[in-house]
């Protein structure tokens, strides 16, 4: 199948269907034109079908990590340590936990690494960021187990007033 143009440079449409998809994954709901939704839905369609096969293709690991000891607002303790010429500075006083985390098996870890080339990074309001590979593993790939495909819905709406585009609605199901 050949792709469309979309009136676009190959560069300039890339990034815009990569935009498209994000936004997809992170709000499952976008309003666009038609040739542009087709264009989305294939991509999108291609990572959850990606995520569901990937889904639960990961092992528990107990990890050690060191991080800063806190106090009780929150901020670092520090200890007064001498140096070996004799002076003296504070130094961070660490503290090691053992915790567990998911370690992705490598065709896992392939796949993630697929989506990262199709969508881009987010972060929300407060600038924190939002793993949507975790989103797409943990979130929307559980909803779609049994189904083969079509995992996402075209809505016809009707033509836009400036240039009678037609526009549609792009969800997942």
């Amino acid at each position: 199948m050949r792709n469309r143009k979309l009136g676009r440079t190959t560069d300039i449409r890339l990034a815009m269907l990569k935009n498209l998809s994000t936004d997809l994954i992170w709000h499952e709901k976008i309003e666009t034109t038609e040739a542009r939704a087709k264009e989305v839905k294939a991509i999108v369609d291609s990572l959850i079908a990606l995520a569901v096969k990937e889904k639960d293709n990961f092992e528990e690991v107990e990890v050690k990590v060191v991080k800063a000891k806190l106090d009780s607002k929150g901020n670092k303790e520090t200890e007064l340590v001498k140096s070996k010429n004799g002076k003296e500075f504070l130094k961070v006083v660490k503290e090691e936990k053992m915790e567990k985390r998911q370690k992705d098996m490598p065709s896992r870890l392939n796949a993630r690494r697929k989506m990262f080339k199709k969508i881009n990074k987010v972060k929300d309001q407060d600038g924190n960021p939002i793993d949507l590979t975790d989103k797409l593993f943990n979130s929307i790939a559980p909803r779609y187990v049994g189904r083969n495909g079509g995992y996402t819905q075209i809505i016809k709406l009707g033509n836009r007033r400036g240039d009678a585009a037609e526009t549609v609605i792009l969800k997942l199901v």
